[in-house]
């Protein structure tokens, strides 16, 4: 179906509002249900910490916000279940020095060129050299097919770019960041309440290789159990922080029932620069229309980031379905209906779902 948690510039802001001038307002600003929370037309408001009391008394069963997750004391549940998985995970060393290497600075550490480990910020290696990992995602099978998503959310004021995929009939996949989910509850009701596919984006969005085994466990297993708190679904999906992957922790991911989905083509709209931005999504544009997805389709990195991120998802969106024949969920276009633990929900079909 046809973005870490910033607050954008007033100017930015401004030309998000001015791109959904066009949608209902509405001034309802019940803070307590998802349905009164996508009601909030004013980012401002939709922006302003509120308190969901289901989260609010299970505080003390997550990690901080922000920071690496750790498996917390006398947490026999989560101990239990990383036990259960150890055996499963190669003997490779993280990444890398912390603290300096949980942002990405891996200086001084030494790989061998042949990329043993398939790292993909060292070598794009999308294909474990460990046996019995599948393959990351990186493309569609379908042809003439765009895997659309979104980073990085839910992020505080998003109900206009909500509202503009609502009203396209669009649907897509939510990578959610725990901390996000815990800050903004009612936000990450919205994705699933709206029919996108959730997946999880980790704890504290940091570079996971750099991680060790514990940490990379628990910054999916609590990301995990707080989307089952909130949202009600456990999801079978997960995006790498800046793609940073490598068999050990493809393992761990793995052994917890996740997916490992990556990229084909990256926005870079993160950065804020509508010149970059804008040229990577003209860059895609010509490759479809060139011809280059006819036999496979791809997919593409962009951000439920900020207000900027999400006004070039808007602006360049008719573009997209004029060259892809179809946008569509990642799980749709794999054909996972049964995108959660949970019974009860599903995906339609690709055949079902040609938007």
């Amino acid at each position: 179906m046809h973005f870490l948690l910033l607050f954008a510039s007033s100017s930015a802001l401004s030309a998000l509002i001015g791109a959904l001038a066009f949608l209902p307002q509405t001034v309802a600003q019940d803070r307590t249900t998802e349905e009164g929370e996508a009601q909030i037309s004013d980012p401002n408001v939709e922006c302003t910490p509120y308190t969901y009391p289901p989260v609010a008394q299970a505080q003390n069963q997550f990690p901080p916000t922000w920071t690496v997750a750790t498996i917390l004391p006398n947490d026999s549940a989560a101990q239990n279940r990383y036990n259960s998985i150890q055996s499963q995970i190669p003997n490779i060393s993280p990444k890398g020095t912390q603290p300096q290497s949980l942002s990405g600075d891996f200086g001084g550490f030494s790989y061998p060129s042949n990329d043993p480990d398939c790292w993909w910020t060292f070598s794009h290696c999308v294909t474990p050299k460990t046996a019995g990992i599948p393959d990351d995602i990186v493309t569609v099978p379908e042809p003439g097919t765009l895997g659309y998503g979104f980073d990085d959310g839910p992020y505080c004021g998003h109900n206009g770019f909500y509202d503009f995929l609502q009203s396209q009939n669009q649907t897509a996949t939510m990578f959610y960041i725990g901390s996000n989910i815990m800050n903004v509850p009612l936000e990450a009701q919205r994705g699933l309440a709206d029919g996108h596919e959730i997946c999880v984006h980790t704890w504290s969005h940091r570079y996971m290789t750099a991680l060790t085994n514990e940490e990379a466990f628990a910054e999916l297993y609590y990301t995990m159990q707080l989307m089952e708190l909130v949202i009600g679904v456990t999801p079978t999906c997960w995006r790498p922080p800046y793609g940073d992957v490598d068999d050990r922790i493809r393992a761990i991911a793995d052994a917890m029932g996740l997916r490992t989905i990556i990229w084909q083509y990256d926005s870079s709209d993160w950065l804020g620069n509508a010149t970059v931005t804008d040229g990577n999504y003209q860059a895609l544009v010509d490759a479809a229309a060139s011809g280059t997805f006819d036999d496979v389709g791809t997919i593409f990195l962009t951000h439920e980031l900020s207000n900027f991120t999400m006004s070039e998802a808007i602006k360049w969106y008719s573009n997209l379905t004029s060259v892809f024949k179809h946008l569509v969920p990642v799980g749709v276009a794999l054909n996972i209906t049964k995108p959660y633990v949970e019974d009860g929900y599903t995906l339609p079909t690709f055949a079902q779902c040609k938007y």
